[in-house]
């Protein structure tokens, strides 16, 4: 089935159709750009990222001091040892996986900031209008453009708009849907290095002779087992938030950015190459 083809059957209104082109990404450019408000709100994202990553550091810092407890006894010259916080290995583990996974988003935002200044340039701007201007000159004298001029003002296109308006619309998703359910998932990775410290508050701290140190440990130890089976059972809540936290940035940082940027990447071809396609295929 063949596609309409008004643009090229009116060209009055084709005409029409490239000044709009052409006035859109003039006032983008000079008169309403949206780079002051991408900024800021990938900042926001940025600041998001780092205070992540510091709450994962501190619960990571914690955690291991909880897994290096140790017990030991040596009742007649034979030793005894307890390592209660072994059980935390695998949320130790997780939770450096987490840090590193929060530092490339924090790398990630950053990537996103550098961008933004290169497109926000003034001279950027310049050869943006510069090569619109071109291209629809040669659109309206000869109803078609060269491949490479179509193919240089997609690419400059992007550049220009692709990452303040992903940066945008990436922030504005967040604020609607994840919002919440971030701070919800912070605070808890936030409150949960205190309460590693109160759970393992009994460990031993000063130096005992082996006497003194069963007569200490011997009667506590089922509470021990009880106050670290108390961090397993919360290290479940832990893990949940964790991978929420997760999940959430892997959505601001690749997921999102990417999928914006295909869809301007579809939205600017259309703008720029399609009516020529459509011409060509009249």
């Amino acid at each position: 089935m063949q596609e309409p083809m008004p643009l090229q059957k009116n060209p009055a209104l084709q005409r029409a159709y490239l000044l709009l082109i052409a006035a859109l990404v003039l006032i983008g450019c000079w008169i309403a750009p949206v780079d002051a408000p991408a900024r800021t709100q990938v900042n926001d994202g940025l600041k998001r990222a780092l205070t992540t990553f510091a709450a994962a550091r501190a619960l990571g810092a914690v955690v291991s001091v909880a897994q290096g407890t140790q017990v030991d006894a040596t009742p007649g010259g034979v030793g005894v040892s307890f390592a209660p916080g072994q059980a935390l290995k695998p949320l130790n583990e997780l939770i450096e996986q987490f840090a590193a996974i929060m530092l490339a988003a924090s790398v990630s935002f950053g990537i996103q900031l550098v961008l933004l200044n290169i497109g926000a340039h003034q001279w950027m701007s310049v050869l943006v209008s510069a090569v619109v201007l071109a291209w629809i000159v040669v659109r309206w004298r000869r109803d078609r453009s060269p491949r490479w001029l179509q193919s240089a003002l997609i690419g400059l296109l992007l550049v220009r708009f692709a990452v303040p308006l992903c940066a945008v619309a990436n922030e504005g998703i967040y604020r609607v849907f994840m919002a919440n359910e971030y701070q919800a998932a912070l605070s808890g990775i936030e409150k949960s290095p205190t309460a590693v410290v109160d759970a393992t508050q009994e460990a031993p701290t000063a130096q005992e002779g082996w006497k003194d140190r069963i007569e200490r440990w011997l009667p506590k130890l089922p509470n021990l087992k009880a106050t670290y089976d108390q961090i397993l059972k919360s290290a479940s809540d832990w893990a949940e938030r964790i991978v929420k936290l997760i999940a959430l940035f892997v959505l601001q940082t690749i997921v999102l950015p990417l999928a914006f940027l295909f869809l301007a990447w579809r939205l600017a071809r259309a703008a720029i190459r399609e009516p020529a396609a459509r011409s060509a295929s009249a």
